[in-house]
């Protein structure tokens, strides 16, 4: 039988209620693209796995509406944890991702040690990155979004001493949760080789010194214990840390790089009082790739996809250079248009906040200079070029965002001699499309140029 994925829209998908996604080959895993539209290709189904996802939307739907009015950060995460159900938390990496993450309906995110030290450092998460660098980020990334977002506190930034440091700093960023794992100084990206973990004891004082921290704190802060023993000792380490972990009061529970389903179930049926955590690692990390069904019969609580959005960052990126490298623009369909972008940074919220505070004497200058918003009118509308051959048949038939005039020549070399950007001046008041050029090139091919 086909395996399916059956999502409660309460989460990732507040506007659909419920997804059946199924897949013959392996299980289905949600992947994010930067500046692409996601095309789902969905059946609604009536099952009982459906009916379990209808009651978790319904009471998802319930909690948000009841807490709809801003709360602390640790406090919303613990609601969170207290839904029924599986939750999901892509990894983000800096303000804009984070925003993302919010924008596509997730409840909550978690930052990536891995990721922020690639995209703020172009490093790899091998121990460069500083705890004042991943403290500003994380400031950055929690001012920027009104979710909770569970900070990637590393193995502390050094002793017990240096974790209540660390556990302070996170909660006075902003941070609704912290991971703190038992690596060694330098530490590193559990999926890689060379894992290293201190002693049991240490390992333990850090986890209680972290809940002084939050004490003295008067925070609430979710402390995620983590552990990297499976891949550094032995599965039976893991396990003993975790119960010693939860012992000393931890809130989550972490294992990284577990290596097989039996594992993953060997580790939640520990302390099941206390949440558990899963990391699935996209790409080939050492834990197999389960679905959140698959992840919620297990007995896992939240679960993290540290790289799906570096990932597909650094695929768009290389892409749209390739692209520019060889003389073209990236084509319309692998990046929002300009008014997509400028809403997703919220241009137009803010020009609308502007007008609150707009005096009479900038309203008047506004109107003598003529000036203009640089950012929208012209700018933010589309070209459409067509290209019909003397055949008759089309050759082209494109739309590229208006303020990409550099690339223009690259699409049609024809229009090389043209001064487009005073076509567009001209046109700037003209309200709905308008034809700017109909010629015919020196091949007999008709060029058209459309303002829409």
């Amino acid at each position: 039988m086909e395996p399916a994925l059956v999502l409660g829209g309460g989460g990732s998908f507040p506007h659909i209620p419920s997804l059946a996604i199924r897949s013959t080959s392996s299980p289905p895993f949600l992947g994010f693209t930067l500046g692409s539209r996601i095309q789902w290709s969905i059946s609604l189904v009536r099952n009982p796995i459906q009916q379990k996802s209808h009651t978790r939307l319904a009471l998802a739907r319930a909690a948000e509406r009841d807490h709809s009015v801003t709360e602390p950060p640790a406090k919303a995460l613990r609601r969170i944890l207290d839904l029924p159900g599986v939750h999901q938390g892509p990894a983000c990496f800096d303000a804009l991702s984070a925003k993302l993450v919010e924008k596509a309906g997730f409840q909550y995110c978690f930052s990536s040690g891995f990721s922020i030290s690639a995209a703020r450092l172009g490093l790899p998460d091998v121990g460069l990155i500083s705890y004042g660098e991943m403290l500003d980020q994380g400031q950055q990334i929690t001012q920027a979004v009104s979710i909770p977002v569970i900070g990637d506190g590393d193995n502390g930034y050094g002793n017990a001493m240096n974790v209540k440091r660390t556990v302070k700093g996170y909660i006075s960023a902003g941070f609704a949760g912290i991971i703190l794992e038992d690596q060694v100084s330098p530490k590193a990206c559990g999926h890689t080789q060379g894992r290293k973990v201190v002693p049991r004891e240490e390992a333990i004082m850090k986890i209680k010194a972290a809940i002084d921290a939050r004490k003295e704190s008067g925070s609430d802060i979710v402390i995620v214990a983590r552990t990297d023993s499976r891949q550094a000792v032995s599965l039976d380490e893991s396990l003993w840390r975790c119960r010693a972990f939860a012992d000393a009061g931890a809130d989550v529970l972490f294992i990284d790089a577990l290596a097989s389903k039996e594992e993953m179930k060997a580790f939640c049926e520990i302390s099941p009082l206390v949440p558990k955590m899963a990391n699935m690692l996209e790409g080939g990390g050492k834990t197999p790739i389960l679905n959140p069904l698959e992840l919620e019969d297990i007995g896992y609580k939240l679960v993290s996809y540290p790289l799906s959005l570096i990932g597909a960052s650094i695929q768009a990126m290389q892409d749209s250079l390739a692209a520019l490298r060889g003389g073209r623009i990236p084509p319309p369909r692998s990046m929002p248009s300009f008014e997509e972008i400028k809403e997703i940074l919220g241009f137009n919220t803010y020009y609308k906040e502007e007008q609150h505070y707009a005096t009479s004497t900038n309203q008047l200058s506004s109107q003598r200079d003529g000036s203009r918003d640089p950012f929208s009118q012209i700018w933010s509308r589309t070209l459409r070029i067509k290209i019909t051959g003397r055949d008759g048949f089309e050759r082209l038939d494109v739309r590229i965002p208006a303020g990409f005039l550099e690339g223009i020549t690259n699409i049609v070399p024809a229009l090389g001699g043209v001064n487009i950007k005073a076509l567009l001046d001209d046109a700037a008041d003209e309200v709905g499309g308008k034809q700017l050029l109909d010629f015919i090139d020196t091949m007999g091919d008709r060029i058209q140029v459309f303002l829409e």
